[in-house]
């Protein structure tokens, strides 16, 4: 794709934006199942289904993905079409590149260990590596907006508002009345 198509296929949703503000708000969902037979989320990533499961640091057989892995990878994804997105728009021409992100955990903290360590990544780090003829000046834009534009950067560089809830689904236990009846018709 050059920087005129994607220009082409990005002005009428950027018009609508300015024009109806509340059209550009989306809301993005994830969904997962617990696994009933093993320490493990079974989620739903819209291709395929992905299981998560504990880590081999604090206990896991590696078997399942880690969601630690699975936010960097989320981070390498976004960054990386980030930055594509951005060198197209900005006339960067790259032959090839790599994206890639590194985080560091003390899993005394997730195992409650020590509660002075932390629970989560204490640093991350993105780093990409290009093979391009762009001057620095060109590059070091190119860093920047895809800095800026980066959704999962961003969010992680940010925190967002977060709110937790906890629900009882009472049909979804095996011994529930509404589940008997369910199943009764069904």
């Amino acid at each position: 794709m050059d920087a005129d198509t994607l220009r082409s296929l990005q002005a009428p949703i950027k018009d609508r934006y300015r024009t109806a503000p509340d059209s550009a708000v989306v809301t993005l969902r994830a969904r997962g199942s617990l696994d009933d037979t093993s320490i493990a989320c079974k989620v739903e990533t819209g291709r395929a289904l992905a299981v998560a499961g504990l880590h081999p640091a604090t206990g896991g057989s590696g078997a399942e993905l880690c969601s630690g892995d699975m936010l960097l990878e989320a981070l390498v994804a976004c960054a990386g079409v980030t930055l594509k997105a951005v060198a197209t728009a900005i006339g960067v021409d790259l032959r090839s590149g790599t994206v890639s992100a590194e985080g560091d955990l003390d899993f005394r903290g997730t195992l409650g260990v020590d509660r002075q360590a932390p629970v989560g990544f204490r640093a991350i780090r993105l780093a990409f590596a290009l093979d391009t003829d762009a001057p620095q000046e060109q590059l070091d834009q190119l860093l920047k907006l895809t800095e800026r534009y980066c959704v999962v950067f961003q969010t992680l560089n940010h925190k967002p508002e977060l709110a937790v809830a906890l629900v009882q689904d009472s049909a979804a236990r095996p011994d529930s009345p509404a589940r008997d009846a369910t199943s009764a018709q069904g």
